[in-house]
């Protein structure tokens, strides 16, 4: 551990000049090449250690939890000069995720913790009746799993809480991948409740943590769109949207989706719903069934394009964003007139408006244009932390092609 101490006796970490604004701003990154290293060497922190964040002049800023092999080096988890983080601001910001979830759900199925959004910067939980999906993208939520499975369990009562820790991201803190059931046990799959529908999630299906219930308010917005309709669902992993279309009224419903796993699941849940007589589930790539769709002159009143996230590094911006434009011009063309896209990204770093714009210019030659009916963004489960727009990520739009 550095030998420099802050006021509260913890090691300090200090910001070199002019990198202190964005902190005071409320955002809860920091980024090492803004650490005056000479003065307070990053490589001394084991991964996790708590550390206090100083600007350049030695003025305190905030508490942060280190981790020096990460880009992001530290993330501030207290902005109390004398209240360092601990269990019991960790049980009180869980509390207060909690009182908002209560608040808008009558049941308890909904992302109960999101990360930057709710100020636990690396903490993800999921929540399914009394099961509780876990997941800690940084070593200083590792540092503190012990303390958190114990304040979840005192909070919801969950019988079941599972620690799936094997997203990549952790790879870039350098810390192993595992799944963990450090609490009752495995059910063999996850049930919801949703928009007054009930869904089935495979405990082990292993997209993230199991249902992504971001795109709720969307996925009941899409209803009032399809009554009598012909719908296409794309990468439409375990029906979601469409079984939704199907309850909105839809005539027809064709799913896709590559994932097998994923096709069996949605089957399971279209039987479930008695939607079965309308949903039509299709194994294969969505751009090859776009492609094959529209040779054999196949066309749709209403199409959903929620596809993975294809820019998941800035690096991946360029190539992603051409992925994204290449779809909205294959969904465009498969649209009759009047028909209506919902087009969505999970990508952080695609905008609004460049998807926008990857709508705009996918419309078929010879037409008018398109028009924007509604943009949406993650549900309220989700919050968006105002000082970080990292934390907005999700991003949607409902087009009609005139």
């Amino acid at each position: 551990m550095p030998d420099d101490q802050g006021a509260s006796g913890t090691a300090r970490l200090r910001l070199k000049k002019r990198h202190e604004r964005r902190l005071e701003a409320g955002h809860l990154w920091v980024f090492s090449n803004e650490i005056d290293t000479d003065a307070t060497p990053l490589k001394g922190f084991p991964a996790g250690a708590p550390a206090v964040i100083e600007s350049a002049t030695g003025k305190f800023l905030a508490h942060a939890y280190v981790n020096p092999a990460s880009l992001i080096c530290a993330r501030v988890t207290s902005r109390q000069k004398h209240r360092p983080f601990s269990l019991e601001i960790l049980s009180q910001r869980l509390q207060t995720a909690l009182s908002l979830r209560e608040f808008y759900y009558a049941k308890p199925y909904y992302r109960l913790v999101h990360s930057e959004g709710d100020f636990l910067p690396g903490l993800v939980v999921d929540r399914y009746g009394n099961t509780l999906i876990v997941q800690m993208t940084t070593a200083g939520m590792e540092v503190m799993r012990d303390d958190l499975v114990e304040a979840l369990t005192a909070l919801t009562g969950a019988e079941n809480i599972c620690l799936q820790n094997n997203t990549s991201i952790r790879e870039l803190e350098q810390l192993p991948l595992y799944v963990d059931w450090v609490s009752g046990g495995a059910p063999a799959e996850l049930r919801i409740e949703e928009n007054d529908l009930t869904f089935a999630v495979p405990a082990e299906l292993g997209q993230k943590t199991g249902w992504f219930y971001d795109h709720r308010e969307s996925r009941r917005q899409l209803r009032s769109w399809v009554a009598g309709k012909r719908v296409l669902d794309l990468y439409s992993y375990i029906g979601g949207f469409a079984i939704n279309a199907a309850i909105g009224g839809a005539a027809e419903v064709i799913a896709v989706d590559s994932s097998r796993p994923a096709m069996e699941a949605a089957q399971v849940n279209v039987n479930h719903n008695n939607v079965g007589d309308r949903v039509q589930l299709r194994c294969d790539d969505a751009v090859e069934a776009m492609r094959s769709l529209f040779s054999d002159n196949e066309r749709f009143d209403a199409i959903v394009l929620d596809p993975p996230a294809f820019i998941k590094r800035k690096k991946d911006l360029e190539a992603g964003t051409r992925h994204y434009a290449l779809n909205n011009r294959l969904a465009m063309k498969l649209l009759k007139p009047g028909g209506v896209l919902l087009s969505a990204s999970c990508s952080q770093a695609l905008s609004l408006q460049a998807l926008q714009k990857a709508v705009a210019d996918g419309v078929p030659r010879g037409n008018p244009g398109v028009q924007f009916l509604s943009v949406f963004q993650q549900a309220p489960d989700h919050p968006v932390n105002a000082a970080m727009p990292e934390s907005l990520y999700l991003k949607g739009l409902i087009a009609r092609l005139p």
